[in-house]
């Protein structure tokens, strides 16, 4: 008589997957994702207004394709993905030591890198959901009339990308920030609309030091048809393929760092 043995998945990736669903789940339902649901969708709003408004008075308007690329694109890129990382960056780690829950997590037979890259990748996930469905509906509806210009949808695609680039690799550097400051919010918020608003408008090899160059640098230049005047305003860009090596790299090293971080701290809970 055969016994049939069953093989054992990798330890890591069962904790991962077990975190990721979890934490997904359970972030889909809480009041925060709701607010910021709303908020990426309040473009779409002001679309809707624009195109009603151009219907009612009869006045000639930009095309919605400019309209989509320096208005819309520029709420995304420089406030709406880094709020949205930030405070889900900095949750993944602080929400469990404010809940009192952290000790129940790292007790359990859990590698902690898995509870720091499954929390990362949840929240992840639903940030990137956010903001597609904010950017499609904007998109749709600024483009009404010009819906069968398949280019069209090479520039939301591209977007898009840039943008879920874009909380991949903030989401990760406040993950990391996250487990190593108890006010990573405040800090967050210096970082992202302080230094990261202001370095890129320095000439120079300065700007590189900002994340959201390598994002712009991925968007066309002022030759391409639809021009982004509002955001590649002294943009001395990287290649474009350089420019996503370093994101995708600079996203990695955050990573280990905040599971490395995690993994070694001791955490103290206040009183």
């Amino acid at each position: 008589m055969s016994i049939r043995q069953k093989i054992p998945m990798n330890p890591f990736m069962d904790s991962f997957k077990a975190v990721f669903s979890f934490y997904f789940f359970l972030g889909r339902r809480i009041k925060r994702t709701k607010v910021f649901y709303l908020i990426s969708l309040f473009p779409a709003l002001i679309a809707l207004i624009d195109i009603l408004e151009k219907v009612i008075s009869g006045r000639t308007y930009h095309e919605g394709a400019y309209i989509f690329s320096n208005i819309i694109m520029v709420f995304y890129l420089q406030f709406l993905i880094l709020i949205l990382s930030l405070f889900f960056g900095t949750s993944v780690c602080s929400e469990e030591l404010e809940g009192k829950t952290l000790t129940y997590l790292t007790t359990r037979p859990i590698p902690k890198s898995a509870i720091i890259l499954g929390k990362y990748a949840a929240y992840t996930l639903l940030a990137v959901i956010m903001t597609a469905a904010g950017v499609i509906l904007s998109f749709l509806i600024l483009n009404l009339d010009s819906l069968r210009d398949v280019s069209l949808y090479g520039v939301l695609l591209r977007d898009l990308s840039v943008l879920t680039l874009g909380l991949v690799s903030y989401t990760a550097f406040f993950t990391l920030i996250g487990t190593f400051f108890k006010r990573a919010i405040i800090f967050g918020l210096v970082f992202s609309f302080g230094w990261e608003n202001v370095i890129q408008y320095f000439p120079g090899s300065t700007q590189r030091l900002a994340i959201v160059h390598y994002l712009k640098s991925l968007l066309p230049t002022s030759s391409s048809p639809v021009k982004l005047t509002a955001l590649l305003f002294r943009l001395e860009p990287t290649p474009p393929w350089t420019a996503v090596l370093v994101l995708f790299v600079i996203t990695a090293v955050f990573l280990a760092l905040a599971c490395l971080f995690f993994s070694q701290k001791e955490y103290i809970f206040e009183e």
